[in-house]
């Protein structure tokens, strides 16, 4: 698998999470659809990590991979703290509809 295949990999996933958030109305398939984006971004850091190439500079093939899992792991932080958001607001209105959750203020 080349650069230009993984960067097409990842424009792909970013595309079809971009298209899930913008259309889905159930807070769940948003949140599914955001994490497909930030799984993309990650799949570009490996990518330019691993085939960099010498024009680069120097640097540590290791460096995105490392980064990324410090991304994963961040973000499986964020998204336990949105779905115990989801299940307070599911539990609050009885439905998960983003249009209908505008008042949510004090």
């Amino acid at each position: 698998m080349n650069l230009s295949a993984c960067l097409l990999l990842a424009a792909g996933l970013f595309a079809i999470g971009a298209y899930g958030l913008l259309t889905r109305r159930n807070l769940i398939a948003a949140l599914m659809s955001l994490e497909l984006m930030v799984n993309a971004a990650l799949i570009n850091f490996v990518a330019f990590a691993r085939f960099g190439g010498p024009a680069a500079g120097p640097h540590d093939p290791e460096a995105g991979s490392l980064f990324a899992l410090f991304a994963v792991a961040v973000t499986a932080a964020e998204m336990a703290l949105a779905l115990a958001i989801v299940i307070a607001v599911h539990r609050q209105r009885r439905h998960l509809d983003v249009r209908e959750l505008d008042g949510l203020h004090g």
